[in-house]
């Protein structure tokens, strides 16, 4: 078992704008963020179902030429290995979580 005071987690800057805490399970990682408003995230896919849970913010994220504009308490599922990109309309709040857990953000 593992308990994780995130306030004592460290925050990364893991592209211009988007902050981050990691957190791993044995399977899934959960990413806390904190993204600052008109920051994008580029176009990229990975093996791993990504959800992701707006706390606060408005952020659009593109799939291929469908954009979707996500907000408090909605909830996104991207599965596996589709290419997708993103750009923060304020500041937000998110938590991804990733199955299964993405090894390069141990």
């Amino acid at each position: 078992m593992q308990f994780i005071k995130l306030d004592e987690t460290e925050e990364k800057e893991l592209i211009p704008g988007y902050h981050v805490k990691f957190v791993n399970s044995d399977t899934m990682t959960f990413a806390h963020w904190r993204i600052e408003k008109s920051a994008e995230f580029p176009e990229h896919s990975h093996p791993n179902e990504q959800v992701i849970n707006m706390i606060s913010g408005e952020f659009i994220i593109k799939i291929g030429n469908t954009e979707q504009l996500l907000g408090k308490n909605d909830v996104f599922i991207i599965p596996a290995g589709i290419p997708h990109s993103g750009k923060a309309v304020s500041e937000c709040r998110t938590i991804d979580v990733f199955y299964p857990k993405r090894e390069e953000y141990k």
